[in-house]
């Protein structure tokens, strides 16, 4: 496949080097030649130095005969100028779009985006995708990462193993006959710093960080075998009323349960225009970072914090301080993954990679075979992949243990109509079935083969 990535910055790089990767044509489009160079001296990618809504630099760029282009540069004008370029001038098939601006993104205007208007097929909204991972930690307060599958029936829980967990130096296998109905899986495991599918030997020692897959309805259950408490939150400090604090404190406004949430922010303008779009929330202006006006907001009494600044080092520090004053649950945005390491011993709860979390919506449209959901792990480390299982797929009419998996890749849910049902070497895929599969990034290719259809399938 033919992909031109318009934006050589941290997503674009990250989105290219998975493409590439995985044996696609690449080529890059930055008008800083720096990121450009950058980007073809660490991948396999072609690059042009240009601004992508010029029609001459997307010709240089091979637009005629591109299959897909990703227009994620900072400019929400260019990004949508350029699919507009790729439409009318090269016939480009599919045009994916990051949007920023909420103006461009409110339902009312969703006509906007039509092949007779601005043609283009999927709009990406990087803060409303954070502002729901968010909103997912608050509802896993026990887990650093989560993520939901199988139309909401199903959950990925990263979770921190403690001294407190029932189950360590236990070998996996034992897990399925001491907890006979808990449907939930452990599919991968961090420990020190290095990231594996476990086997059914390997056992589970304090100090690792584990990935599992549940049914939401044994969620609870699964957390309380893995030695942490569902506790519900009811008082929310938000630090930073920007796009993503604010997206953040009107979900948890138009939330049943009552949540009652306070937000500061630094700058007046940016807490003014906070305070006009809210209704119920309180929005202080000042430094969070300030520890008076963290004592102030009723941080020792506040069932959890959210940094959510555009500063990761802000980010930090401003969790650490809450975690001291006495808050149980923190959580950071921080946009540099080599920052994650020190969560652990600046104890705050859980992350949210923004940047993450925006590769993992655009690949959800990248994918090739009936894929309906990506999720990336870590620092591109891994991916969870849902798809449906076609006909012609080499999956269909196998039992599991049939399946040549890569070793890096485990299978954690299987949905049989509307039943979620947990896999084991038994089970049998079948066509119309949706499967979720956690792979290592070098087990990905192989992964789409076995998900891919040939094209006399359609």
């Amino acid at each position: 496949m033919k992909v031109i990535i318009c934006g050589a910055g941290q997503v674009g790089w990250q989105i290219a080097r998975h493409l590439s990767s995985e044996k696609n044509d690449v080529t890059v489009v930055d008008n800083n030649s720096e990121l450009v160079r950058r980007a073809m001296d660490s991948l396999d990618v072609s690059g042009v130095a240009g601004f992508a809504s010029y029609p001459d630099v997307l010709a240089r760029a091979g637009a005629r005969d591109a299959d897909m282009i990703i227009a994620a540069t900072f400019s929400d004008e260019v990004n949508m100028v350029t699919c507009q370029v790729a439409h009318s001038v090269f016939s480009v098939p599919r045009k994916i779009a990051r949007l920023r601006s909420q103006s461009y993104l409110d339902a009312i205007y969703s006509d906007l985006y039509r092949r007779d208007h601005l043609p283009i097929d999927v709009v990406i909204s990087p803060e409303r995708e954070v502002a729901e991972a968010v909103l997912q930690r608050l509802r896993a307060p026990a887990t650093f990462d989560t993520e939901h599958f199988l139309d909401g029936k199903a959950q990925l829980l990263g979770v921190s193993l403690d001294e407190t967990c029932a189950v360590l130096n236990t070998p996996l296998r034992q897990l399925t006959e001491l907890f006979s109905t808990l449907r939930a899986i452990v599919v991968a495991i961090r420990r020190d710093g290095n990231l594996f599918v476990p086997e059914p030997g390997d056992q589970l020692f304090a100090g690792d960080e584990t990935y599992i897959f549940t049914h939401t309805e044994d969620l609870r259950r699964t957390l309380e075998i893995f030695g942490k408490t569902a506790k519900k939150r009811e008082r929310v400090i938000i630090v930073g009323g920007g796009n993503v604090g604010l997206a953040v404190a009107q979900r948890l406004e138009h939330r049943t349960d009552r949540i009652r949430a306070k937000v500061i922010e630094k700058n007046r303008a940016i807490a003014e225009n906070a305070a006009d779009s809210l209704e119920r929330t309180i929005v202080l202006h000042g430094d969070g970072l300030d520890m008076s006006l963290l004592i102030e907001a009723g941080i020792d009494k506040a069932d959890a914090f959210l940094a959510l600044t555009d500063d990761d080092k802000v980010n930090l520090l401003a969790a650490t301080r809450a975690k001291v004053a006495g808050c149980s649950m923190v959580v950071s945005l921080i946009n540099d993954p080599t920052l994650t390491s020190l969560m652990s011993p600046l104890k705050i709860d859980a992350f949210v990679n923004p940047r993450a979390t925006t590769v993992s919506s655009i690949l959800r449209h990248v994918r090739h075979g009936r894929v309906r959901n990506v999720y990336s792990i870590g620092d591109a480390e891994a991916e969870v992949i849902e798809a449906q299982v076609m006909s012609p797929s080499p999956l269909a009419d196998q039992r599991i243990r049939d399946i040549q998996f890569p070793e890096g890749v485990l299978v954690g849910a299987l949905q049989k109509g509307n039943e979620v049902i947990k896999p084991v070497g038994a089970t049998k895929i079948e066509e119309g079935d949706v499967i979720t599969l956690f792979c290592m990034a070098s087990d990905v290719p192989e992964v789409e083969r076995l998900l891919q259809v040939s094209i006399d399938f359609f």
